[in-house]
């Protein structure tokens, strides 16, 4: 019996990762203004935050049976998608709040709001005319911020049945929420590469720039890098950057019965071989972990590190462009928060170079890795 559950657990979990996906980008030439300035940046953040107030407020019209066929499933947990709602609320509300320091510099998408009930309502009338300078974006902005609500509110829903990084299970679990506004942490998974590859491209022009990230290794990766090339090396490409794990294999942590041994096996290879750039973090490949697992990461000193701006730059999903043109639209959202990309793919690599360069003057800040997740 135990096997047979197991076995339709993983069936389960495996059915909806593979699940077609309307993964969520708005093409950032809709929006008419580049982003020359923080005030300039705050404008675009405003907008995004009250289109996507505006969405959230319609879904909590839709009744249990309309939801589960707009997310395309039978049976969704009503009270996380519930402490989903309050969680973003709590947020937007923060955001719009740092949002309109600068409306005396520009008072585009200013409107009066000192509290949650302020935000709403001025959500729900929200809309942008159509002799408006930003018509152009308004109708592009509402389906992006319906399909990526419709993203999370699909993870609520199957929490905790399907663990994901919509939500925490404890303290011992890290998402960035205390990164200040405007400061961002760049991470990359699935790495690393074989040599000359995607990541050998990333941990360079990261370290031209004077910036780093948080690269999260897959066991066996590392173990063939290493067995390929001098562990020197293997110390050398990782040189500034910090360095977390992922596990022995890319494949979810919550249903494998040797996921302990992963971890373990990772972590102990990852610190013995570049001690200067490991972080006791443990990235679960597609957010998927234990609902008892907490014992474990703190028998082990570990923490478990997840994101809330996801790139969707894996194979099949989003285009270079298509996956920064996501990225910042979500930086714009969130205002802070732990950005994913995988350096396994050649996408993170366009994506980053654009994202850089659009942001360069709107003052927003990088995280140092070493200072991340304290």
């Amino acid at each position: 019996m135990r096997i047979a559950l197991l076995l339709s657990a993983c069936l389960f979990s495996l059915a909806t990762q593979a699940a077609p996906l309307n993964v969520a980008s708005l093409d950032r030439t809709t929006w008419p203004e580049q982003f020359t300035s923080p005030a300039l940046f705050d404008v675009a953040s405003r907008a995004e935050i009250l289109m996507f107030a505006h969405a959230l407020l319609t879904t909590e019209t839709l009744d249990e049976s309309t939801l589960k066929q707009r997310l395309g499933l039978k049976i969704i947990n009503q009270a996380a998608i519930a402490e989903l709602r309050r969680q973003l609320w709590k947020r937007l509300l923060e955001n719009y709040n740092f949002a309109q320091q600068s409306c005396e510099q520009d008072a585009s998408f200013c409107y009066l709001v000192e509290n949650l009930e302020d935000l709403r309502e001025q959500a729900g009338k929200f809309e942008v005319s159509d002799n408006s300078f930003y018509i152009g974006w308004a109708g592009p902005s509402r389906d992006f911020h319906e399909r990526y609500l419709d993203e999370l509110l699909r993870k609520a829903a199957l929490f905790p049945q399907i663990s994901s990084e919509v939500a925490r299970f404890g303290e011992h679990e890290r998402n960035g929420d205390e990164l200040n506004d405007r400061m961002f942490l760049l991470t990359f998974d699935s790495g690393p590469t074989a040599s000359g590859g995607p990541t050998d491209w990333l941990t360079d022009y990261l370290r031209k720039q004077k910036m780093n990230a948080i690269f999260f290794v897959l066991g066996n990766s590392l173990q063939t890098r290493v067995e390929k090339n001098p562990s020197t090396d293997v110390q050398a490409l990782y040189q500034g950057q910090c360095v977390g794990i992922q596990g022995w294999q890319y494949r979810s942590h919550s249903h494998w019965v040797d996921w302990q041994s992963s971890i373990t096996r990772s972590a102990s290879l990852t610190q013995n071989l570049l001690p200067e750039n490991y972080l006791p973090l443990f990235r679960p490949p597609y957010g998927q972990r234990r609902s008892d697992s907490q014992g474990f990461f703190q028998s082990q000193g570990l923490q478990v590190a997840l994101w809330d701006i996801d790139s969707q730059d894996e194979p099949g999903l989003l285009k270079a462009q298509e996956s920064a043109n996501r990225v910042l639209t979500l930086m714009l959202l969130w205002r802070r928060g732990v950005i994913l990309f995988h350096d396994s793919q050649d996408t993170a690599q366009a994506a980053l170079l654009w994202l850089l360069h659009a942001t360069a003057q709107s003052g927003l800040g990088w995280q140092d890795c070493r200072q991340a997740f304290r």
